[in-house]
């Protein structure tokens, strides 16, 4: 049966972040608030929970959801091989508005769709999310709409297109904030250097130079920058240039780095 909770009031958000992690463990979906949109979650170890929340949108398992991690150190347990520079980065605009797609560790046991051994990691600026991250560790996440339909901005607009298919949903008001701009997290493609950003979204390309100058943008090739093997740009090392299978950004506007292929993107929860 599916519940709802106004998180806005504290008993009833003890209560619904605690029965978010029930439902969880017991394989079923939650919607909750991000910094940027409402997103659909599941266990991102549990195969039947990912297909549960890829059927609830209306996807295949072609645009495999993102996994959005409670805290930095989580970033080590689930992908191997992090540039130097996508670690500056993490460790900069998180939490926040980065997506970092990355090589995923090849010995953990999950099943989000066909990766091709990449995952995307983000973690939230919301409270509720964090706090639901805590409990439960890393979910995949995706944003809590059909496919083809707008994200939601609330909890009952989530309702209004998810209905049944999950379990608990937890309201904390409009997403993203009242006042503020409705921009998608930035992803920025790490399986290969020199990083790349592939969609551009709440971290600029001026902001990410800052931290790790030899980074391109869209459509851009590193004729001009030289990097070196952690992602940075020096002017007496050889360029190490990779170009990745693909990169695919579904028009659903979602937030949650769905990955086909190489990195596919769906930014779920405008993550």
């Amino acid at each position: 049966m599916t519940t709802s909770y106004d998180c806005t009031a504290a008993d009833q958000r003890a209560a619904g972040l605690e029965h978010a992690q029930r439902a969880i463990r017991e394989h079923k979906c939650v919607v909750f608030p991000t910094d940027t949109v409402y997103g659909i979650a599941a266990d991102a170890f549990s195969p039947q929970a990912v297909t549960l929340l890829l059927a609830s949108k209306g996807r295949s398992r072609k645009m495999p959801p993102p996994v959005l991690i409670p805290r930095l150190n989580a970033l080590d347990g689930l992908a191997t091989d992090v540039p130097a520079g996508a670690r500056r980065l993490a460790e900069a605009f998180w939490p926040g508005g980065l997506t970092l797609i990355l090589h995923a560790q090849p010995s953990l046991d999950w099943d989000l769709g066909e990766t091709r051994g990449t995952v995307a990691l983000r973690i939230p600026a919301d409270d509720v999310a964090q706090d639901l991250l805590a409990l439960t560790g890393p979910l995949a996440v995706s944003s809590a709409n059909r496919t083809g339909h707008a994200a939601a901005q609330t909890a009952a607009d989530a309702e209004s297109q998810l209905a049944e298919s999950v379990e608990v949903y937890l309201e904390g008001g409009h997403r993203p904030v009242e006042g503020t701009e409705a921009l998608p997290s930035t992803i920025v493609d790490a399986t290969a250097l020199p990083l790349r950003v592939v969609r551009e979204g709440a971290i600029s390309l001026a902001r990410l130079r800052e931290v790790v100058p030899g980074v391109l943008g869209i459509g851009e090739e590193p004729a001009d920058v030289v990097t070196t093997a952690d992602g940075t740009d020096s002017p007496d090392s050889p360029a190490v240039v990779e170009t990745p299978a693909g990169v695919v950004i579904p028009a659903d506007g979602a937030d949650s780095p769905d990955i086909t292929g190489v990195p596919a993107v769906d930014d779920s929860p405008r993550n």
